[in-house]
């Protein structure tokens, strides 16, 4: 299995949206500072995964995600999350 998700900056309130085969590993390196790209971000919080069969598949996903209409999907998914 692998993973597409999508967490929230507790500092900036910004999403990161990524994929990976091990969720819980992923999410610790995160946390502890040890992804670059979200180090001066933390702490971070989980709000959103997938599971995908393939790579391919959660690759796909990931860059759905990331897109405009992705964003809205995430928007009207999380509403309920995203304003209380």
């Amino acid at each position: 299995m692998y993973y597409t998700y999508v967490l929230q900056s507790i500092k900036d309130m910004k999403f990161y949206t990524g994929f990976t085969k091990d969720l819980k590993l992923r999410f610790d390196r995160y946390n502890k500072g040890l992804v670059k790209s979200t180090k001066d971000r933390r702490p971070l919080k989980l709000i959103y995964y997938e599971a995908c069969l393939t790579q391919e598949d959660a690759t796909k996903r990931e860059k759905y995600l990331k897109s405009y209409l992705g964003k809205q999907f995430l928007h009207n998914r999380l509403k309920s999350y995203l304003t209380g």
